[in-house]
């Protein structure tokens, strides 16, 4: 392998919105993520709802709104 042209790997803690934080390897100095397995539903079987923007209510006023017709 060439020396020059490959990118430098750290150890880092990549740090989860929750709290979360787990050592790993990484070309970058800082990762930041959203999910993680602490806090993903798929690993720790719970149901989450998160509502990004008011895409529910959009929805329901389009569903409401078709429904009077």
């Amino acid at each position: 392998m060439k020396p020059t042209i490959h990118p430098t790997v750290h150890a880092i803690t990549a740090r989860c919105a929750c709290g979360n934080a787990f050592p790993t390897t990484s070309t970058l100095d800082d990762v930041r993520v959203t999910l993680c397995s602490a806090c993903h539903p798929f690993f720790t079987g719970a149901q989450k709802f998160v509502d990004t923007a008011g895409r529910i209510e959009k929805f329901e006023k389009r569903y409401k709104k078709s429904n009077k017709n």
